[in-house]
Formats: structure tokens, sequence, C-alpha cells
């Protein structure tokens, strides 16, 4: 019998991420990794429903993703939907489309799910760290923060902060306006404050998702973007601020024009810096990055669920 094949798929607020990977003597080798820049949280916060358009991207990269799955024979397939599909209105369009084109149910998970699935990934992609961990996901539309210990999570909360919504919500003018920066930085700061995370116990921080990866592949100037070189790098709190007030005061123009910057990522990329700087602010270790995320949870506990 051969080696079974498990696959997830990520439906979140600015991106639609497919992971595919293989069985092979009880570890999981990865097979295929693929992203579509969809923004289907385009216009959600402000309409309470999908646009159209965003809606046609998103499916049409679920077709991409389908048709891999289909060829390849996957057959232990979860994929699950964020923020953007918790909030619109006409999310029965989404899932119906869904359905069609990866032959299984999409699952809205909860933010403290979201969380956790990102924490084992997370973790058990950076062996030997100092604990309690604290990983953090800056998603499009939310973020997620969860502390834990030897795998064994204590706290997990989803932030309603993300890069598309803080865009979306504050950060109007093209760059920022000192007035806009300042009172999205009064909404993070207040967020965090109440979230009941315990920042101060925090031994080693790690930062998984889009803005993490984006951010660490800017500081190292990369000029093509290198997973090798992002998986395990380190940003130090100096590193994060620096970047993060350049970002806020480049039009995204000129952000789109950095190595590594793709432009589904560009508009929105200084509001996910900015939720990184007031994280930053309140803890004591670099940022340490990772490559695996809640993909990589999900395919773990479909191994788990089929009893593999």
């Amino acid at each position: 019998m051969s080696e079974p094949l498990l696959a997830a798929v990520d439906c979140g607020t600015n991106s639609v991420r497919l992971l595919v990977s293989r069985l092979v003597d009880g570890r999981l080798v990865e097979v295929d990794r693929r992203l579509h820049l969809t923004r289907l949280g385009q216009g959600v916060d402000a309409t309470g429903r999908f646009h159209p358009e965003a809606l046609a991207r998103t499916l049409e990269a679920m077709a991409d993703f389908g048709a891999e799955l289909d060829g390849l024979g996957v057959t232990h397939r979860r994929v699950v939907a964020t923020s953007a599909a918790r909030d619109a209105a006409n999310s029965a369009e989404f899932f119906d489309g869904a359905r069609a084109r990866l032959g299984v149910d999409a699952e809205i998970i909860p933010g403290e799910e979201e969380a956790r699935l990102s924490y084992a990934g997370a973790v058990g992609a950076l062996p030997d760290l100092d604990q309690p961990v604290l990983v953090m996901d800056i998603g499009g539309g939310s973020t997620e923060l969860v502390l834990g210990s030897d795998g064994r999570v204590r706290t997990a909360i989803s932030l309603d902060i993300g890069s598309v919504r803080l865009r979306e919500r504050f950060l109007h003018s093209d760059p920022p306006t000192a007035a806009e920066i300042a009172a999205a930085t009064a909404h993070v700061d207040g967020l965090l404050d109440d979230s009941g995370v315990d920042f101060a116990a925090v031994a080693t921080w790690v930062g998984v998702g889009g803005t993490v990866t984006s951010l660490s592949a800017l500081v190292q100037e990369l000029p093509t973007y290198d997973r090798a070189l992002v998986h395990g790098s380190g940003v130090t709190r100096d590193e994060l601020e620096a970047l993060g007030l350049q970002l806020l005061a480049m039009p995204v123009a000129e952000i789109t024009e950095l190595p590594t910057m793709v432009p589904g990522r560009a508009d929105v990329i200084c509001g996910g810096a900015l939720i990184a700087r007031r994280v930053a602010s309140r803890l004591s270790p670099q940022l340490l990055v990772s490559e695996a995320d809640i993909l990589d949870g999900l395919v773990l506990g479909l191994v788990d669920a089929a009893q593999l």
C-alpha cells in the first residue's frame, strides 16, 4: 500500500494556501505548497459581504488547488476558512463554491482553534525552543497569539486585527498620515493590553504567516524570496521598529518595487508591520520566524483523525 497523501487548504482574508504532504514511515514529507493572494476579505469589514470580484478570485484559486489534489489522488483533505468567512453575510456562495472545487466542506474554525493549529505547526518545525513559547500569526483579518510550554497551550486568543482590516479601518491615506498611524496604534495597543496574554513570561517568540515571513525577507534584503533563509531567521525589536516606520512612510507603489514584495501584499504590509511592532514592544526576545504554520498543524491533525 502506497504512503497516504494529506492536504490542507487555509482560506484567509488575504490569501488562499495549500499544503500537500505524504506520510512516510510515520513522518510527514512536503509534496507541494502553493499560495494565491486573492484578498477575499476585500471590503468585508465595511460591507459585511464578500465582494463579487474577491469571491471570484478565491474560487479560481480553489479550482487550481482542486485540480492539483485530484491529479495527485489526495483522499485526506481539510479546508478551513478564517476571519473573512466568519464575518460575511453571503458566505453560502463561498462554501458552495469551495465544496464544488475541493470536494469537501470548508469549515469556519473558531479563532482559538486557529491559534492552536498555528502553534502546533510552528513549534513542530522549530525544536529545542526555550519555554514558554509565544506564537504570533498576523493574518489579513485577525491576529492569533498562543502561549504554551512543552507543546501544551496555556493561552490561545484571536484578536480582531489584521493587516487588511487595519489598513481598511485606519490607514486610509497613501502613505498613512501621522493621525491615522496614531489611531491604529492606539487600537492595537488596546486590544493587546486586554488580551490576557502574559507577555512577561515569554522566553521564545515565534512568528508565522505572510506578514512575518515578508518582514524577515525585507530585513535580510533578500534579492529573491528564499524559504530556507527565512525559516529560522531572527528579527530584532529594533529591526521591526525601523522597518515598520519605513513601510508606513512609503507609498504603495514604492513598496511594490521592494525585492521579494508581491503586489497583493504591498498595500497591507504596513498594517501587519504595525501589529508586529506593538507586540515586539512588550517582549524581550527577538522574533524567530517559522515557515511552518496553521497548514502544517492542519495536516498533523489529519494524521490523527485518519489514525494513520
